[in-house]
């Protein structure tokens, strides 16, 4: 539903990408432009689950409770809204701040995973890992279809790191952000990769997500557009 970095692409929405098996459809973040690209595509999504709270990977949860507030009747279900540890709370702040208390709690059923345990969401067995992202507590998931075994790795937002590799062994595909530029070092500490980072860290089937258009794909490696679907 959306590939760019945290500035957009021309014509494309911020993070947010749907997995789904026949049955269930599971959003992985959710970026500004996404909830639109949604409801174009009409499509129903079960669960949500968020890596982090920088906005480009969740800001249209906010336009979201408003659909399910005043929206059609057919678009104003419930999802599960699968947050970071002490996200609920967040949630709650900023509602707070807006004046609008309780606004994400009546637009979703909330839960927060722990990195420590898989839970189920949509149907699927999602693992979190926590990874360097500057000093935000942001994770990677790994997302298992329990019918047919297959395993997605998704990165979120991730520095070069153990646990990024560790998230990225066995996947049968490997979602993976690549902001920067060869060589090209955005903090201390860091927040993102380059492509040749990424490619690295993965341990098989590689697509690469989150890259500003204004950067060449590496030569042999997928980069993901708005619109992309693939085969896991």
């Amino acid at each position: 539903m959306g590939s760019s970095p945290a500035w957009p692409n021309p014509g494309s929405a911020q993070s947010g990408y749907v997995v789904e098996d026949g049955e269930s459809r599971l959003l992985l973040d959710c970026g500004p432009g996404v909830l639109g690209r949604l409801r174009a595509e009409r499509m129903k999504i079960d669960a949500v689950a968020i890596t982090h709270f920088h906005l480009d990977h969740w800001g249209d949860l906010v336009p979201w409770a408003w659909l399910v507030a005043y929206g059609p009747a057919d678009e104003t279900a419930r999802a599960e809204l699968w947050l970071p540890p002490g996200g609920i709370r967040e949630l709650d702040d900023f509602a707070d701040r807006w004046g609008n208390p309780k606004m994400f709690e009546h637009a979703f059923d909330l839960h927060e995973f722990d990195q420590d345990a898989p839970f189920e969401a949509a149907g699927f067995t999602m693992r979190a890992q926590r990874l360097v992202h500057y000093t935000v507590q942001s994770f990677g998931f790994s997302v298992r279809d329990n019918h047919e075994g297959r395993l997605l790795a998704y990165s979120g937002d991730s520095a070069p790191c153990d646990e990024l590799n560790e998230l990225a062994r066995g996947a049968d595909l490997f979602l993976c952000e690549a902001t920067l530029a060869a060589g090209e070092n955005d903090s201390t500490p860091r927040g993102h990769l380059s492509a040749d980072e990424a490619i690295e860290a993965a341990d098989g089937r590689l697509l690469l997500t989150h890259r500003p258009v204004e950067l060449a794909p590496p030569e042999g490696t997928q980069v993901a557009h708005d619109g992309l679907v693939v085969d896991v």
